[in-house]
């Protein structure tokens, strides 16, 4: 008994066993054979483009949900004074979509109400698919990355038992339990990244839908300030 307690605290002993029980990430990938590293390879790729998407699209509409406050102020006292190049350069010198949709309104005075309406929906149109470019690729990103995780995972398996059928039944466990346990991790890996790229798409919807709102409150209070008697 004193001999084993001596051993096991022998710091050559146990070093080799903390590096027997010590399995690296780069371990686990790279064992996995040549179908797991191209899977994880994928999944790498795609967390990339996923955070590459998120990060850009934040930025943008960060900096189209800015717009002054007294914006619509001077947007109102422009037009109130008849001034309608000062309101249209205003809204030419702000760069933001709500100044672009005043712009297109502007521009329409002394048209039919409904001209004006329209004109400021189908440039709200456009305003709304530029925020929301390349966001779709995140919600197939958040779908496609666990079925890949997954795929990898089932051609794991599919070795696993074809290697138990080729050897006669005589494969070692402890073999199995490693292609097995090695191959999860592509699962791991493929939730990992949905996960990141499903909270990423959502918080992209959200931020968008905010700017929409403002954007549809300031048309509707310029469609208020055409309909005011001078």
């Amino acid at each position: 008994m004193s001999m084993l307690q001596d051993l096991t605290q022998d710091p050559a002993v146990g070093e080799m066993l903390s590096e027997e029980k010590t399995l690296s990430v780069m371990d686990l990938i790279f064992s996995g054979g040549t179908g797991s590293i191209v899977i994880i390879a994928i999944l790498f790729i795609l967390l990339f483009v996923a955070l590459y998407i998120y990060f850009e699209r934040i930025f943008a509409i960060k900096a189209a949900s800015k717009i002054d406050k007294d914006f619509m102020n001077q947007i109102r006292d422009h037009i109130t004074n008849g001034k309608l190049d000062a309101a249209k350069l205003l809204c030419a010198q702000t760069d933001s979509p709500v100044a672009r949709l005043t712009e297109k309104g502007v521009s329409r005075i002394g048209k039919p109400l409904d001209d004006i309406n329209t004109a400021i929906e189908n440039a709200g149109t456009l305003e709304v698919y530029k925020l929301e470019r390349n966001v779709s690729v995140l919600a197939t990103v958040a779908g496609a990355a666990p079925m890949i995780g997954f795929l990898g995972t089932v051609i794991g398996m599919i070795l696993a038992f074809h290697e138990m059928a080729t050897s006669g039944g005589q494969a070692e466990m402890g073999s199995l339990a490693s292609g097995i346990y090695t191959a999860m991790t592509t699962t791991v890996a493929g939730l990992i990244v949905g996960i990141i790229a499903y909270i990423g798409y959502n918080h992209l919807v959200n931020r968008t839908d905010k700017v929409v709102h403002k954007m549809e409150a300031n048309a509707v209070e310029f469609l208020d300030l055409l309909n005011e008697p001078l």
